[in-house]
């Protein structure tokens, strides 16, 4: 059997199906400079911000995988209609929330449909392609994800210089119609002949105890780590978690089963992909501050400063497959890994007025490094279940790398804040005691303060650029330490060959399938 005969097709219409849940985000760091401006945008704080982002991955993560259940037992075409059709309309909402909630509850409802998006791509993959494609097509997939990065923040660019703030999040309608109608017309409909029953105690276990986990952490960059308001959300999300973890192992048919990860292969690429996304993401989230307040440039430019990171990405994600084959999925992973960190360690030498191209050269180094991260990882993990769970597999490692870019955001941004406020030095005298808290309270609220503040405005824009400089010194510094653990992980753990494929369905199971359970043709 050569897979499905419209494979390619297939493939070319869940890239654009991938490519909307991608582009969100990417556009969104773009455009958190003016939707924190009180004037052009929502006057959102740096929490504000963190959580705009966040609401939408833990929704995200914490319904994966009962959404690639949900796939499986009705249907992973189905579940894509669907999923983009509730992205599409969040979307609409976003673009014309009239605050910073509205705005956040908006992100988590497209953060709903997108946990229905990205579990049926993978399994779809899995599904219409045989293992001596599935490297390469898995490849393609990751290198969708380098496409949306590079054309998010041009095209986020391109909208905020002539349309307002919520044009980033409208432009999401137009793709998700055309996705909709080519899903619709090319994809087939596929099933697991044995679905899994929805542990709805373990979904919502799992959904509080990572708000916990981030808001604690969030508050604990704002507030300090002493305060209340920070320890307790953290202490309850221990204890929810460690609840979740003990239920799902008892359950027959859990929300997350973490039975998985006793598979040396499985619980090692999961974790690498968690600890890279962690760094990366929250670094992301640093960057776009200092290049659109620090630099001074506006969406387009700094938008287009993010390129060379997905040009790193789409050019070498899609050769990553035959460099596993050669070297093996250890050695190209751990290479892969420490190009990531160099990238990272780089930023910490990033200054006030270091030459702009240096900060390309780091994105597109860190670019290249998750170009050959993400597909060997991914594959391994696929390779690790039956074929007929793709879902359970997709499902868990799109959790895992939503949770560490959403508590990298949150991390790193803790630490960004802690720093900033400790280092921004005496705020002007005389300002009124709501200006001086704003511009102690993250650069967006100090450029606004320096506005207003006439004579003392350059000194608290200076003071509060080299106070941002050196809270990402920081954070750069802590996420290097992150991407060294995924570097040690990669290189103890993951397997030095590629891995071999999982046993194929059974026979009741392939029977199963030819009488049209499963790749039933629309």
């Amino acid at each position: 059997m050569n897979g499905h005969p419209r494979r390619w097709a297939i493939l070319g219409v869940l890239v654009i199906s991938l490519l909307v849940v991608v582009l969100d985000n990417t556009v969104l760091n773009v455009a958190m400079r003016t939707i924190a401006d009180p004037d052009a945008g929502l006057g959102a704080s740096q929490s504000q911000l963190e959580w705009a982002i966040n609401s939408y991955t833990l929704v995200f993560a914490g319904l994966l995988f009962t959404a690639g259940v949900l796939a499986d037992r009705f249907g992973r075409r189905l579940s894509l209609i669907i999923g983009l059709a509730v992205f599409g309309i969040a979307s609409l909402i976003s673009a014309y929330a009239a605050t910073s909630g509205q705005l956040i509850t908006a992100r988590a409802v497209m953060g709903l449909g997108a946990a229905a998006i990205m579990p049926a791509t993978l399994s779809i993959i899995a599904n219409v392609f045989e293992p001596s494609e599935r490297g390469r097509a898995i490849g393609v997939w990751a290198g969708a994800v380098g496409l949306g990065v590079a054309i998010g923040p041009i095209v986020g660019g391109l909208l905020l210089e002539n349309f307002w703030w919520g044009s980033v999040f409208l432009i999401n309608v137009p793709v998700v119609v055309v996705g909709i109608v080519l899903v619709a017309v090319l994809v087939p409909e596929s099933r697991d002949p044995k679905p899994g029953r929805i542990d709805i105690v373990g979904v919502l276990l799992s959904v509080i105890g990572l708000s916990l986990l981030t808001y604690g952490v969030i508050e604990g960059g704002e507030a300090g780590f002493g305060d209340p308001q920070s320890w307790g959300p953290l202490l309850g999300a221990v204890v929810v978690l460690t609840t979740f973890v003990l239920w799902e192992r008892s359950r027959e048919f859990p929300a997350l089963d973490v039975r998985l990860f006793g598979n040396r292969q499985f619980a090692a690429s999961t974790g690498v992909i968690g600890l890279i996304f962690f760094a990366a993401m929250g670094a992301m989230f640093f960057s776009a501050f200092y290049l659109q307040l620090v630099r001074g440039y506006g969406p387009l430019a700094s938008g287009a400063l993010f390129v060379p990171f997905a040009l790193g990405q789409l050019v070498f994600a899609p050769r990553s497959a035959a460099m596993v084959k050669r070297f093996g999925p250890r050695a190209v992973s751990t290479v892969g890994l420490l190009l990531v960190t160099a990238g990272l360690a780089g930023f910490t030498m990033i200054g006030v007025d270091t030459p702009i191209w240096v900060v390309g050269a780091l994105f597109f180094l860190m670019g290249v490094g998750m170009a050959n991260v993400m597909p060997p990882a991914t594959e391994s993990i696929m390779a690790a279940l039956p074929r007929e769970k793709a879902g359970v597999g997709s499902a868990v490692s799109n959790t895992i790398r939503q949770v560490g870019g959403a508590l990298g955001v949150a991390a790193l941004g803790a630490v960004v804040s802690s720093v900033y406020r400790d280092n921004l030095g005496e705020v002007p005298a005389g300002l009124p005691a709501a200006a001086r808290a704003a511009a102690e309270e993250s650069i967006s609220g100090a450029y606004g303060v320096a506005e207003q503040a006439g004579a003392a405005g350059p000194g608290l824009v200076a003071s509060a650029n080299d106070a941002f400089v050196t809270a990402m010194h920081y954070a750069s510094i802590a996420s290097v330490v992150v991407a060294l653990l995924g570097v040690a992980a990669a290189a103890i753990w993951l397997p030095s060959k590629r891995p071999a494929q999982a046993p194929a369905p059974s026979t009741e199971e392939s029977l199963a399938e030819e009488q049209g359970v499963a790749l039933v043709e629309a």
